[in-house]
């Protein structure tokens, strides 16, 4: 059972209470990408598992007529099984999303799954017309040509900061650093795509610097951010820009929430606050 404390981080560990999270955010305006935890399995088994809930919780998404999206991990779906595996559960769930019409995120990992993530995004991208989106790293130093190379895809791109800890050969090293280089991403994006760029981003900087690219160049953008931080500033953003909120569920939480917990002091503080009772 999952502990309450999390549940500010994780709707809960069915989809049941996810989508009706998603309804509540809805009624705020807030539109949402729904995440099944789960990650790196070295099982066909439960990779197949967790492809066959993603294709009824679009089922679900479609059937509710609720705003939201999903959003999926490649190595949760096969990609450290072979590519082989991550295509086939990946092109399962988006053919399925396509037919229903409901978005598909593809999320980013490490380094090291980066060509076989964006190859797949791609290709589905093309063949669908759009209907999938991507995500992309901005502490990679290789993330302004993969930019560059997304320009005329039919989708979506997620721009982040990133979080995983890469070799310093292959990424920038260093908080300004990482900024620099993805205030650069956002200009470039917003002055060559045509529409479909996603601000996967807490910092103020950085979405106010998107939003004056979105006034100088006309260009469409969204706002993302993960459930529990900076919620009522997702509420009031949304009077006025399209904002999704990431909602995680599932019965992974525990790692989940202490990522989220430890990541940033307000985090901490309120979970410490919450399991003393205060």
């Amino acid at each position: 059972m999952m502990l309450p404390v999390a549940g500010r981080f994780v709707a809960g560990e069915g989809p049941a209470e996810a989508l009706e999270h998603v309804r509540q955010l809805n009624d705020r305006n807030v539109k949402a990408i729904v995440n099944l935890l789960g990650e790196h399995y070295d099982d066909r088994e439960a990779a197949d598992a967790d492809a066959r809930e993603y294709r009824e919780l679009v089922e679900d998404i479609a059937r509710s007529d609720l705003e939201a999206t999903v959003s999926v991990k490649p190595s949760q779906v096969g990609l450290d099984l072979g590519e082989d595996v991550f295509r086939e559960n990946l092109e399962g769930i988006v053919e399925t999303a396509a037919e229903r019409d409901v978005f598909v995120w593809i999320d980013m990992e490490d380094h090291t799954t980066t060509d076989a993530t964006l190859d797949a995004y791609e290709e589905l991208a093309r063949e669908h017309g759009g209907g999938v989106g991507v995500c992309v790293q901005a502490n990679l130093k290789r993330t302004r040509g993969d930019v560059e190379r997304l320009a005329d895809v039919p989708g979506k791109v997620r721009f982040v900061k990133g979080a995983y800890d890469e070799p310093v050969e292959i990424a920038y090293k260093g908080k300004e650093a990482v900024n620099r280089e993805y205030e650069a991403l956002l200009e470039y994006a917003f002055e060559n795509f045509d529409g479909g760029i996603a601000i996967g981003s807490h910092d103020p900087a950085m979405i106010d610097r998107a939003i004056e690219l979105h006034e100088e160049h006309g260009t469409d953008f969204e706002i993302q951010m993960l459930m529990g931080v900076r919620d009522d500033a997702q509420v009031e953003l949304a009077e006025e820009y399209e904002v999704y909120q990431y909602i995680p569920y599932g019965d992974r939480w525990m790692s989940y929430f202490y990522r989220r917990a430890m990541e940033r002091k307000e985090n901490l503080w309120f979970a410490v606050r919450a399991v003393l009772g205060r």
